[in-house]
């Protein structure tokens, strides 16, 4: 009977020893599994991380060349290099350039600029409709502004609007030719002073300054001197000069009479 007891301690021992040694086994292969798969999952995080860290750096970028501009622009299209030449060169036909005169005395008017003409709602849809180009000169002779409307299908000119009083914003010639003006007047002494305690040299061309213009009206001042009494009929401007790489200096009262080639100091 004892022996029997023996025997089947002896099985339950190892029984408890199997299961232990089993448990043992599902611990080892268990969890150094699952932190295995802790791992796994903190590399995958810290993989996603570097991956939108990575994303986030802006990458180089890409200078592409700008699309080949046709001859001709469609519908509402801006207007093109060549439109705008062959605009010009119809607007500029007849007695105009004979007659008018640019800011600079020369023969033919001062184009201010080109702009495809707004359409006209009573026409066909866009793709039917001519395109035609407004293009705004200056006459100093008269001291008018003339517009003129080109068809560029047609190549004809449609419409010449002339008008007196009207004074659109500066373009570049005349800011030029306002500077130029304001250096050689005996005005514009303070001006190269002020330049040269700038820049150690000589002014001596528009070149040497950064350049804008407000059109003068002469309605805003209230001692007016007689010198700008013609301005809004005369082309009056009102320069915004500023030293090339240098400071700004201050040229607001020195008003240039284009029409007239004078300069006038406001007070």
């Amino acid at each position: 009977m004892r022996e029997i007891v023996r025997r089947h301690l002896g099985k339950m021992m190892a029984g408890a020893a199997v299961a232990v040694a089993a448990t043992a086994v599902m611990v080892g292969v268990t969890l150094p599994g699952s932190a295995g798969a802790g791992e796994s999952r903190d590399q995958d995080r810290s993989a996603a991380a570097g991956a939108a860290q990575q994303n986030a750096v802006p990458k180089d970028g890409v200078v592409e060349a700008a699309p080949e501009e046709g001859e001709k622009g469609i519908g509402s299209d801006p207007l093109t290099d060549d439109e705008m030449k062959r605009a010009e060169k119809i607007a500029m036909g007849g007695d105009l350039r004979r007659s008018a005169r640019d800011v600079e005395g020369d023969r033919g008017p001062q184009l201010l600029s080109n702009n495809l003409s707004e359409a006209d709602p009573t026409e066909a849809a866009d793709a039917e409709r001519p395109r035609r180009a407004e293009i705004v000169y200056y006459d100093y002779k008269d001291d008018a502004l003339v517009t003129r409307t080109v068809n560029l299908d047609t190549g004809k000119v449609e419409e010449t609007d002339t008008s007196h009083g009207v004074q659109p914003p500066a373009a570049r010639d005349e800011l030029n030719e306002a500077a130029q003006l304001l250096i050689a007047d005996p005005l514009g002494k303070d001006l190269k002073s002020d330049y040269k305690k700038a820049m150690g040299k000589e002014l001596t061309s528009p070149d040497q300054l950064r350049l804008s213009a407000f059109v003068f009206h002469k309605e805003t001042v209230e001692q007016l001197p007689a010198g700008l009494a013609k301005c809004g009929e005369h082309r009056c401007l009102s320069i915004v000069s500023k030293v090339v790489n240098g400071p700004w200096i201050d040229t607001r009262d020195l008003i240039v009479d284009l029409s007239a080639r004078t300069v006038t100091r406001l007070r």
